[in-house]
């Protein structure tokens, strides 16, 4: 790493020494990070729908020394350090993608495949297990849609009403857009954070007529 990515090197040598020699970074925890974690991946999501190239390296950069911040904290008592966890997901990606790495066929469902052999190797007994109950409602419907579909299950979405007025009728009918979004290709979180956008500037344009 040290002769091909120098950069990287040098980041884990200024990340270990702002932990020794700044008070304010010496005090985080992997708990007082979590809203930076958040708030950096939030902002390289800005970044690739409205920032330039020159803002997605700026975020992405936050971001991985999010990472370095959280493997140097851990490093610190022992727990495991950023070479195991560059190596943990070596070792995933390589396992999870056979037909690349060995001989083996190419799946005609890559999704299901990675679903199948992710299911496997953390022995979960549910489809929805892992899936961070921290995602926006939208996000979460969808992720439990494409589960339940990538493992196989029929899971019917009731039809919405054509002029719901009641919030269950409101939140079924949102749940049925998920759906119709996950068939078109479309990610609906994405796509309402683009709507928004544009009512935000359609807001703009009004204010700036008055």
């Amino acid at each position: 790493m040290t002769q091909q990515y120098p950069e990287l090197a040098r980041l884990a040598s200024v990340m270990h020494r702002l932990r020794k020699e700044c008070p304010w970074d010496a005090a985080q925890t992997h708990e007082s990070l979590v809203h930076y974690l958040i708030e950096e991946t939030l902002e390289v999501v800005e970044a690739i729908e409205a920032g330039s190239d020159a803002d997605l390296r700026e975020e992405l950069g936050d971001l991985l020394l999010q990472v370095y911040f959280h493997a140097e904290i851990a490093a610190e008592t022992g727990r495991f350090d950023l070479e195991q966890v560059a190596a943990r997901i070596c070792d995933k990606l390589i396992a999870r993608h056979p037909y690349v790495f060995t001989d083996a066929a190419v799946p005609d469902d890559l999704n299901a495949s990675w679903e199948r052999a992710k299911a496997i190797e953390k022995s979960r007994d549910s489809v929805l297990d892992g899936i961070p109950e921290r995602l926006s409602a939208l996000s979460r419907a969808k992720k439990i849609l494409s589960r339940a579909g990538d493992h196989g299950l029929d899971v019917s979405v009731p039809e919405p009403v054509a002029e719901p007025e009641t919030a269950t009728e409101l939140g079924e009918a949102m749940i049925a857009l998920v759906a119709r979004a996950r068939a078109l290709g479309v990610d609906p979180e994405q796509a309402a954070r683009t709507a928004v956008r544009q009512l935000e500037d359609r807001v703009r344009e009004t204010e700036a007529g008055l």
